[in-house]
């Protein structure tokens, strides 16, 4: 499947092209209505015979109703066609809101084969939307496929995981011109940035971040490589280094030195060797700063990657002995 729209990150802007989906298979043109009185039975009940369908009781003076619809919006079209979303002004529409007692809002009701099923007032949050949703899902028997989205994200990683950050970054600047605040693909954008040698690039587009994005888990991973690259920008010749340490078994800077230089070429294994070496001689060298570096790697590479893994086990090994 072609997903690749425009370009995007480095060597282009992300979403340059024309516009479009991230993919194809999109879902159906009244995946998302409005309705009123005199529609109800037809866009709702009826409508519900064969697929849930959600309504979202709203109105213009509602502050919370203008958070909770569109996450509504983003999570309907997610499903890719398992539930509908239909949306009634209760303003413009009190005789309905009363039949169905509907006394605060923003209120969202459920339905399928004609009758409700589920229901919430008041604000949710995304993850809380997304339960909800995943359980009228199941209740109506779907099982949607991943969203456009979700298969660009994954194309994506796999480009970059595959030593391609210029095609990751294109998949990623076409995600972000549909979703701005989407979190995988921003930090992705990152990464690509990273990936490419532009450390600074990178630490821009980090910076762009709102402190509450930038605070998000997706993040974490992605801060700390970009302290790590930039770290590492100036460190010393591998060989230099490595006939100190060489020399002098005891120079733990020199040893320290040689790990940031060893990450910078990409020797990972040989990196947190280094720094678990200085801890086995002085845990507590230099206000403990062995460790605290293999923990920036770890953060930088990510808990389940094997060397991280590895280490960690020889990190606990050596501070519980």
């Amino acid at each position: 499947m072609e997903t690749i729209i425009g370009t995007g990150g480095p060597g282009g802007g992300p979403g340059d092209g024309p516009g479009g989906g991230p993919g194809d298979g999109q879902p159906p043109a009244d995946l998302i209505k409005d309705s009123d009185t005199a529609r109800f039975t037809q866009d709702v009940i009826e409508a519900s015979m064969t697929t849930p369908v959600i309504v979202d009781f709203w109105a213009p003076w509602c502050g919370p109703c203008k958070q909770l619809t569109p996450a509504l919006e983003k999570s309907v079209r997610a499903a890719r066609g398992a539930v509908r979303l239909v949306k009634v002004n209760i303003d413009e529409n009190q005789s309905l809101a009363a039949q169905l007692r509907i006394q605060s809002v923003p209120a969202v009701y459920a339905f399928f084969q004609g009758q409700p099923v589920d229901g919430f007032v008041g604000a949710q949050s995304e993850s809380q939307i997304k339960d909800f949703i995943a359980r009228l899902v199941a209740q109506g028997g779907g099982a949607p496929g991943p969203s456009p989205v979700d298969q660009a994200l994954e194309q994506a990683q796999a480009a970059l995981d595959g030593g391609q950050p210029a095609a990751a970054s294109a998949l990623y600047g076409q995600v972000l011109q549909h979703e701005p605040d989407n979190e995988a693909a921003l930090a992705g954008m990152v990464r690509c940035y990273l990936e490419s040698g532009d450390a600074a690039a990178a630490r821009e587009r980090f910076d762009a971040l709102s402190e509450e994005m930038a605070a998000k888990p997706a993040f974490v991973s992605v801060k700390a490589a970009l302290e790590l690259a930039e770290q590492t920008a100036d460190s010393g010749p591998l060989t230099e280094l490595e006939a100190r340490v060489a020399a002098s078994p005891a120079d733990h800077q020199a040893r320290y030195d040689l790990a940031i230089a060893l990450h910078a070429a990409d020797q990972r294994e040989a990196a947190a060797e280094a720094l678990v070496e200085i801890l086995r001689r002085d845990r507590k060298w230099n206000q403990e700063a062995a460790r605290h570096q293999l923990l920036k790697f770890f953060e930088a590479w990510g808990p389940t990657d094997p060397i991280t893994l590895s280490a960690r086990r020889q990190l606990s090994s050596l501070l519980f002995s």
